[in-house]
């Protein structure tokens, strides 16, 4: 297996091997050097407009990049068994964060919006962080739980009621694309745990039917999802952004109009260099550029499950579970964000995982990614164990 090495000291003072898959970091590093890549290019234009500087956008996702480093060097070193510890303390401050940030006066608003709070030189998006408490809390259910999610609906329902409750309030922010991605990856995780499938139609069939309802008795979502079908019907207004990046998209063909030559980013994109900035990529880089991104994805996805599979085999049963649910929800999201740029999906206010502008979305990103390079890191070190184990009796 592919991996960098490096050492570090525990607190007993003996020294270790902390194991790091390449096939994770490589991918990360080139996302993450495309993105700024993107960011600076994206932004320029409106950076320059807002604040006099052509690179202030860039400048600050560096500072988010590194802190984002720093924070995955951090969870690399702490032990998984700690987050299974105290995962009912992560799942009331989960649900803490979001509710405190509905409070007025706390949460700050954008664009009609709570769902942020003022951290210094940054608005800090709580959902971001909220997702992974919560995550973690379903994880550590399914194997504190496991016979009775597999053989009971009240087992099953328990976190299920939980991933609802949190969408009820992301819903009240409103962010429907972060509730969305909550819900799916913690049914996929408990499906993965043994959750029966006819246990798993029930919040199905509620959860489409609930979204249904609040689409049509919504004017505004309405409106989004109208636009969505149709966006040349309105293209000055509903539809404007998609039509802007369809556009975008469509100038790139093969091999892209060249780095900073985009159009559209030009203020006829909105969020050029946040929710969208991969129809800048695909218009400056084209097909070649949007199949490099995607394949990058697809590695990292398919070896963060890989990961949870070895840990599964390993007998790190809450390691494989948390592995699967951070290679899904990166997957689920990178695949939403995409699917909005290209008309696919309605609009969801979704980031593109380490290549969009912004704080709280690339912290929390890397910090997750620092736990799935620990959950490779124990499964190492249990199969080492095991066989030294197997070379002593031998």
């Amino acid at each position: 297996m592919s991996a960098a090495t490096l050492s570090y000291a525990r607190s007993t003072g003996r020294p270790r091997r902390l194991t790091l898959d390449a096939w994770v970091v490589g991918p990360v590093v080139a996302l993450l050097l495309i993105g700024l890549v993107m960011v600076a290019s994206a932004s320029i234009g409106v950076s320059d407009r807002e604040t006099g500087q052509p690179f202030f956008y860039f400048e600050r996702q560096v500072v988010y990049v590194l802190l984002g480093l720093l924070a995955a060097a951090i969870a690399v070193t702490i032990p998984t068994a700690i987050w299974e510890k105290y995962s009912m303390v992560l799942l009331v401050i989960g649900f803490a964060l979001l509710v405190l940030v509905l409070v007025p006066g706390v949460g700050h608003e954008v664009n009609g919006s709570r769902r942020w709070v003022r951290l210094g030189f940054m608005n800090f998006q709580v959902s971001e962080l909220a997702r992974v408490m919560l995550l973690t809390y379903v994880a550590s259910y399914a194997v504190r739980r496991a016979d009775e999610l597999r053989s009971d609906f009240k087992g099953f329902i328990r976190p299920v009621g939980v991933l609802a409750g949190a969408a009820v309030l992301l819903l009240a922010e409103p962010d429907f694309g972060a509730a969305t991605v909550l819900m799916t990856t913690g049914l996929v995780v408990l499906f993965l745990a043994g959750a029966r499938i006819t246990h798993l139609l029930v919040p199905i069939v509620l959860g489409i039917a609930a979204m249904g309802t609040l689409a049509v008795t919504s004017a505004y979502r309405l409106r989004r999802l109208v636009a969505f079908r149709n966006p040349w019907e309105d293209p000055f207004d509903s539809g404007f952004q998609l039509v802007q990046s369809l556009i975008a998209i469509g100038r790139g063909e093969w091999f892209g109009v060249g780095l900073g030559a985009s159009v559209q980013k030009l203020f006829y994109l909105p969020e050029a260099h946040t929710d969208f900035v991969f129809a800048v990529l695909a218009e400056e880089f084209g097909f070649a550029g949007v199949i490099v991104v995607l394949g990058l994805f697809a590695v990292l996805v398919g070896r963060a499950l890989a990961i949870s599979r070895n840990a599964s085999e390993a007998g790190l049963t809450f390691q494989s579970y948390l592995a699967a649910a951070i290679g899904i929800w990166l997957g689920l999201q990178a695949f939403v964000n995409v699917g909005v740029n290209m008309g696919l999906l309605p609009t969801k206010g979704l980031t593109l995982p380490l290549l969009s502008y912004g704080g709280s979305s690339m912290l929390v990103t890397l910090a997750w990614l620092g736990v799935l390079l620990r959950v490779h890191h124990e499964t190492q070190m249990t199969g080492r164990s095991a066989v030294a184990r197997e070379g002593r009796r031998t």
